[in-house]
């Protein structure tokens, strides 16, 4: 078997091998897609129950994936590729069709889902989130709140709200934080230069919110998994540098399997080398 999976008690047993680095990790139905940085082959399809490999999909045109997101609704996959500009639709389960289309000026980071099985795509250049048609049409954009920099990723709450983290290598302000369905800031967040200790976050890259409004957070340079509260207060930490060993960068939760997903890459020399999934029992 070719998981790595984390039991109850946090300790790493197997896990989804070691190969290209992971741009990103999703799931539809009995099947996770994981996503590699590479030319061909880009999608590795595994056996969400056994953990065992399936088959390769390839998405043509695609370079540098840097997210992936499986929408149940519209039975395809969302792929974000920063370096050109695209987002790419992938039909599942078996790629038979793709297209793409363009962010023109910015540069697409991040994807999730709306309640309305829409995408969002969190953009580094403008600090905005965009919300598109599955066939690509631009529905709306949100401008995010200046002292939002650098955003990674974007999720929406039950009641419309954004949850937004933030805050790239050079930043003092790593934060999740709470927005409006309008996209003010609402005076509630996790991190940022006042916080210390265990409440320091550095890069928080990708966010999971489970069904009772918990949310998981990428602790990218702390490599660890933090468990936050609906209040945005820290409540533990779920996965640690020992159990990583590489930087976490991507997570995907799924609730059914109650399992939590972690993407982890090796950095070194100022580029990823490796990546590999882990798994853990929530």
């Amino acid at each position: 078997m070719n998981r790595r999976v984390c039991d109850a008690v946090g300790r790493v047993t197997e896990g989804f091998p070691e190969g290209a680095p992971v741009g990103g990790v999703t799931s539809l139905g009995d099947h996770v897609y994981v996503l590699r940085r590479k030319s061909a082959d880009q999608i590795e399809v595994y056996d969400a129950e056994s953990g065992h490999p399936l088959r390769r999909l390839t998405v043509p045109e695609l370079h540098s994936g840097e997210d992936i997101v499986a929408c149940e609704h519209n039975r395809c996959a969302y792929v974000s590729e920063y370096s050109h500009n695209w987002l790419h639709r992938v039909t599942l389960p078996d790629a038979e069709l793709t297209s793409r289309w363009t962010v023109h000026d910015d540069r697409p980071w991040g994807l999730s889902l709306t309640l309305f099985h829409t995408l969002l795509v969190t953009c580094r250049n403008t600090r905005s989130v965009k919300e598109y048609s599955t066939d690509g049409q631009l529905l709306r954009e949100l401008a995010l709140p200046e002292d939002v920099v650098n955003p990674w990723h974007a999720v929406q709450l039950f009641g419309g709200q954004l949850l937004v983290c933030h805050g790239g290598r050079d930043d003092h302000a790593h934060r999740v934080c709470l927005l409006d369905p309008a996209g003010t800031r609402l005076d509630r967040w996790f991190g940022g230069a006042s916080g210390a200790g265990s409440e320091r976050v550095n890069v928080a890259s990708r966010l999971a919110v489970d069904k009772n409004g918990f949310f998981y957070v990428a602790d990218v340079n702390n490599f660890r998994v933090l468990l936050l509260s609906p209040a945005l207060t820290l409540v533990r930490q779920v996965l640690s540098r020992e159990q990583l060993q590489w930087r976490p960068y991507r997570l995907l939760l799924d609730v059914a399997r109650r399992r939590l997903y972690v993407a982890v890459n090796e950095f070194k020399d100022d580029k990823f080398t490796a990546g590999r999934v882990v798994i853990f029992s929530t």
